[in-house]
């Protein structure tokens, strides 16, 4: 909890509260920048992701659509977390792909335009073309930064065969293509030093890798290798107990502390350091190499005042309200929660961050806490999902009455056919969400 200075509660509103809870409402902001700026909004959501897209539709319920706009440059929306399944062939990418124009919740400015300054003193935001847009609240869910090229030979490696990437559209085809075309070597997967999204989605390509080879009757000319900077399979020891059984049943090769400096795309080698020994590195030769690039705040944020030391957006992570600026708030890949950043953290966090605005318009103590909750639908083959369900303390936080560390055939029919649609029909319209998105399912009756 926080609570502001007298600083915050002169200049720049002309009412809000300090109350003693630390959580701060905020009405009738300054007027002077919105006489100057280009246009004016109650609520400016920045970013049309999955964060953003859901945070306009329940702010358009509750400010009206004309007082809301969202600002996003992008004329396509894409569902993530299938582009695993992409990658491995049992998805196309244009089954990720909406205009973002058929998600825009209708009434709502959609401003195309990129996030160039925030500037929460004033209460204003620039776009790249030289618009001044003034708000009353701010929502920012501009997701991470990829970084390719922070590995050396990146990202002009791509140009060549047997390399892809999950994580990007321009790349995640040709994980598949690399897949097709395996005929013996080494089929390498990566984990950066860095915070990522989706932190289960590059182990789960080696397991659906190995299981493709195996279908193809390439297997036994294949060693399937895992390259992780972490120092162990995944985080949450109750679903690593049981990977690492899968891991030994299908003889797939954990090297942990291993993190990908370089990639020698024209002689196939990709270049590894021993984290635990720095300067020491080995050079894998590679038939198929998938990389998880390194990853870091959103740039915007990371030079504005919102960002923590890190570059992080600064939030509280029970109200998701800023620390510093009371009418500024955040969801998803691009704050500094610390949970694991997947499209079921966002899901549960809109409920949240709703209920949080709406009791600060109401001048009222926020009374829903987001736990932290997230969840990694790990794919360990073309048919089996282990569903790991945690929050804030890495303890299990699960939906259903089985043990989810376990392979299960359904788990990997909802990951692959049902949560797509209700991403689309459910999440983007804000009708979906909290207190997860897998125990909301349990409520809808779809058990």
């Amino acid at each position: 909890n926080f609570l502001f200075s007298s600083f915050f509660c002169s200049s720049k509103f002309m009412r809000f509260q300090c109350q003693s809870t630390g959580i701060t409402a905020v009405s009738h902001l300054h007027t002077s920048s919105r006489a100057s700026a280009d246009m004016h909004y109650k609520m400016l959501v920045l970013g049309g992701g999955s964060g953003g897209i859901s945070m306009s539709a329940r702010m358009k319920r509750l400010f009206g659509a004309e007082n809301v706009a969202v600002v996003e440059p992008s004329e396509t929306h894409y569902y993530q977390p299938i582009w695993t399944l992409v990658g491995a062939g049992a998805k196309t990418s244009a089954s990720s792909a909406r205009h973002t124009a058929s998600v825009m919740p209708a009434g709502v400015k959609w401003v195309k335009s990129k996030v160039q300054e925030i500037n929460p003193e004033n209460n204003t935001i620039r776009t790249d073309d030289g618009k001044e847009i003034s708000y009353e609240y701010l929502i920012i869910a501009l997701g991470l930064q990829l970084h390719f090229e922070k590995i050396k030979g990146l990202p002009e490696g791509f140009e060549h065969p047997k390399i892809g990437s999950n994580y990007s559209i321009q790349t995640v085809e040709k994980t598949w293509k690399a897949l097709k075309d395996f005929k013996a070597g080494n089929a390498v997967f990566t984990f950066p030093n860095t915070p990522v999204k989706c932190a289960g989605a590059p182990q789960k390509i080696m397991y659906l890798s190995d299981a493709y080879l195996r279908k193809t009757g390439k297997r036994n000319e294949a060693r399937v290798i895992y390259n992780t900077s972490l120092p162990v399979l995944f985080g949450i020891k109750k679903y690593a107990d049981s990977l690492w059984d899968i891991v030994k049943q299908r003889d797939l090769q954990i090297n942990l502390r291993q993190n990908l400096i370089e990639v020698r795309a024209d002689k196939q080698e990709a270049v590894f350091e021993n984290l635990d020994k720095p300067g020491e590195t080995t050079v894998f030769e590679y038939e198929m190499l998938h990389v998880t690039p390194p990853m870091g705040p959103n740039l915007i944020v990371k030079s504005s005042p919102l960002g923590d030391e890190a570059g992080w957006l600064d939030l509280d992570k029970d109200y998701l309200q800023h620390k510093k600026y009371p009418n500024v708030f955040g969801i998803g890949d691009c704050t500094n929660l610390p949970t694991a950043k997947t499209g079921a953290a966002v899901a549960a966090q809109s409920a949240v961050l709703s209920r949080t605005i709406s009791m600060i318009l109401k001048n009222q103590k926020p009374d829903k806490i987001y736990d932290g909750y997230t969840s990694c639908p790990l794919v360990t083959s073309y048919k089996s999902v282990i569903l790991a369900e945690f929050d804030y303390n890495g303890q299990p936080l699960e939906t259903f009455p089985i043990n989810q560390a376990k392979e299960s055939r359904i788990m990997y029919h909802m990951k692959a056919d049902v949560m797509p649609h209700l991403y689309w029909h459910g999440l983007l319209r804000g009708l979906w969400g909290g207190p997860g998105p897998y125990r909301k399912l349990m409520h809808l009756g779809m058990k």
